[in-house]
């Protein structure tokens, strides 16, 4: 009987160490970790994107996951070509990831379509509903959830902005790309936002980001104020409107702090990076056994007024020490 008993248990530490004990791989008779797959599809560098990446990335680290230990990230970059966009997630569905990260709404729509099976999160959407990745914010159902870029009082505060700093203006431009529906649902808000304070809009749409210059030389004259909504294609090429904006004295907003710093005037925003952490502490959840469908949609904490000093003296605005309590200065 014992004899019996001691083959069965010499079976059972056989079987388990072939198996690799759950999360562990024997090689050679020593534990390796498994590694997890997850891959990455950005439709266009920019640093509010490239922010909410490497966020992720950190909340994965903070959570244990290592590149070069027990985690490979694939890190593909469309460069805003939608083609390649496409091509990019049945890349990373056909090399069978364990969880695929979607930066910027046409990507996620890409890998959503790729994939019902495949865990997948999103972040830095405008309109995840109104999108098709979900099919509602509180329960989003099916193998899709992550984080949207879009704080309610956003687009209001800083259209109020332009009233605040702009008082005289009477015209705000607004340059985008209509083929980014995430752009076209912040254009719409803003349009709504400049009439109820008076403002006129005054828009030019573009296609690539090789137009941006162009776009904006055609504002010249014609308005007292630019507004840039979160829209890749053009935020990519944003040194383009800085350029033509500093040369001609139009004060420039836009829809995220990330663009204040590298030379707009102002924005009400947040931080990217805490944003893409975020998304990464979801991810964690995932790979832990929890189904994306029981996650809710994330948004931004608390929104604050970004300021750029250098921006306000190329633009020709005069900044008032009563206007700037609770302001984030950058530029200085």
């Amino acid at each position: 009987m014992k004899k019996s008993l001691a083959l069965i248990l010499c079976g059972l530490i056989m079987l388990l160490t072939a198996c690799g004990g759950g999360s562990k791989q024997t090689t050679g008779g020593e534990q390796k970790e498994k590694v997890v797959k997850i891959g990455i599809s950005q439709l266009v560098e920019h640093p509010s994107l490239d922010a909410a990446r490497e966020g992720f990335i950190a909340a994965l680290k903070d959570a244990g996951y290592v590149e070069g230990k027990n985690l490979k990230i694939d890190y593909q970059n469309a460069q805003g070509d939608v083609n390649t966009n496409m091509s990019i997630a049945q890349k990373l569905v056909g090399e069978k990831n364990d969880l695929i990260l979607a930066i910027a709404t046409s990507s996620a729509q890409a890998v959503a379509k790729s994939t019902k099976d495949i865990p997948v999160l999103f972040t830095a959407i405008t309109d995840p509903v109104g999108a098709g990745l979900v099919k509602s914010l509180d329960k989003p159902g099916a193998n899709v959830t992550g984080t949207s870029d879009t704080h309610p009082e956003a687009i209001k505060k800083t259209i109020a902005a332009i009233k605040t700093f702009v008082p005289g203006a009477k015209k705000v431009g607004i340059i985008y790309n209509s083929g980014e529906p995430n752009a076209v649902v912040n254009v719409k808000n803003a349009k709504i936002a400049l009439k109820a304070d008076g403002l006129e809009p005054v828009e030019t749409s573009i296609s690539t980001s090789s137009e941006v210059k162009q776009a904006a030389q055609s504002m010249v004259g014609r308005v007292d104020a630019l507004y840039i909504p979160k829209d890749n294609t053009v935020v990519s090429a944003l040194e383009s409107v800085i350029e033509v904006a500093n040369s001609q004295k139009i004060p420039t907003f836009v829809g995220e702090g990330d663009s204040v710093k590298r030379g707009t005037f102002a924005s009400y925003g947040f931080d990217y990076h805490d944003l893409g952490y975020t998304t990464g502490k979801m991810a964690v959840e995932i790979l832990k056994g929890k189904k994306a469908s029981d996650i809710p949609v994330g948004f931004p904490g608390n929104l604050q007024l970004y300021i750029n000093k250098k921006a306000a003296q190329q633009e020709g605005i005069t900044l008032k020490d009563d206007l700037l309590k609770g302001v984030k200065i950058v530029g200085e």
